[in-house]
């Protein structure tokens, strides 16, 4: 078909990267559905596993982030650089897309690139407060850069800025199930009150430590739990909760049927990326949030404070997760009330309509 809309979707490396990306080709393929889609992320990173179980081809490319801390682990970048241009280039006149999409991570700084080369247009989708290099050197060629935050002028061209939020998984909103019917659905009780525990895709070690030593007082405190853990906790948090012997506590490396795990939560414990605190406002949980303090210029302790100072979530600082965590899960568990405010304040941060938005701003600049 002769004018059939192509498009590549580059990036990854976290879920806040990912889930974005699949959001946008989910709403591509809704709006055109003989649309042809084709990601292209990092080999190695979790793109190349999410991506395919999506629906969708990606190809991966053996590109590697620049390693600040130790000069010699970037023995091999110059040569995975020049690799990863060489394989974009292929892909790129192979698929012939009308437009390449930068949503952040190590693939898309190759994938536009050399988009921008071939004089293939671009647009960018900026998750976070704080823009990553990457993204505001690539935005100096996109037609647009669609962003989550305000005020970002610092980082992009004004006249570029599309103000649209950040797209989430569209199954958030949709799920038939009752809170008790999700709570059976992953072997809880129905009717007992439920934390869940999210570290961001890949975990949050800290988190985790926390909630492993505090697990007795929160269960004693009559709560049933869904914790996931990312993939290099899991062992040891099965190994906590089976030294407990305790059956209230589901655990997983990773949580697919989020809408399932949403919908079984009273209260939720969080990092406080874009993506987390995106999809916490469509939901409208009740969350204590844990910012990951490491983040460039901290823009996750910014993301929290802006829904704190409208009393929409709790904030809770990585360095007092031992002394303050638990019982602060606790005290707010107990407080029905406070739970009540939290759910209603956070939803006014919620952007139902971001992946329609982006969309259109896609088809805009194709004219397809």
């Amino acid at each position: 078909m002769k004018n059939e809309l192509k498009v590549v979707i580059s990036g990854g490396g976290t879920g806040g990267h990912i889930f974005p990306a699949v959001a946008i080709a989910n709403e591509i393929k809704a709006q055109k559905p003989d649309a042809k889609i084709l990601f292209v992320g990092a080999l190695g990173k979790m793109e190349m596993e999410k991506v395919p179980k999506a629906g969708y081809e990606i190809v991966g490319l053996p590109i590697a982030g620049f390693n600040r801390s130790n000069m010699l682990a970037n023995v091999t970048f110059p040569f995975k650089l020049v690799k990863s241009l060489f394989m974009a280039l292929k892909v790129l006149r192979d698929f012939k897309p009308d437009i390449a999409i930068g949503v952040g991570g190590f693939a898309s700084g190759p994938t536009l690139r050399i988009a921008n080369l071939l004089s293939i247009k671009t647009l960018i989708q900026e998750q976070n407060s704080y823009a990553g290099v990457t993204n505001k050197i690539l935005s100096k060629k996109a037609e647009k850069v669609c962003v989550a935050y305000p005020n970002m002028e610092k980082f992009f061209e004004k006249d570029k800025i599309v103000f649209t939020g950040n797209p989430v998984r569209g199954d958030l909103t949709k799920i038939n199930l009752s809170p008790s019917e999700a709570k059976k659905s992953f072997g809880l009780e129905p009717d007992r009150k439920t934390l869940l525990i999210i570290g961001g895709s890949l975990g949050a070690l800290s988190i985790n430590k926390g909630i492993a030593s505090g697990l007795k007082h929160l269960l004693n405190a009559d709560l049933q739990i869904i914790w996931q853990t990312g993939k290099t906790f899991v062992e040891q948090a099965k190994e906590t909760v089976a030294n407990i012997q305790s059956q209230r506590v589901y655990v997983s490396d990773f949580i697919y049927e989020m809408d399932k795990a949403y919908a079984a939560a009273d209260l939720v414990v969080s990092r406080a990326g874009a993506l987390s605190v995106s999809e916490l406002s469509l939901v409208g949980k009740a969350a204590i949030l844990v910012p990951y303090p490491f983040a460039a210029e901290d823009h996750q302790t910014q993301n929290a404070l802006s829904l704190t100072s409208q009393e929409a979530a709790i904030l809770v600082k990585d360095n007092e997760i031992a002394d303050h965590l638990v019982e602060t899960i606790v005290e707010l568990a107990e407080n029905a009330a406070k739970l009540r405010v939290l759910s209603e304040n956070i939803l006014k941060f919620a952007k139902p309509f971001a992946a329609k938005e982006i969309v259109e701003e896609i088809f805009k600049i194709t004219q397809k």
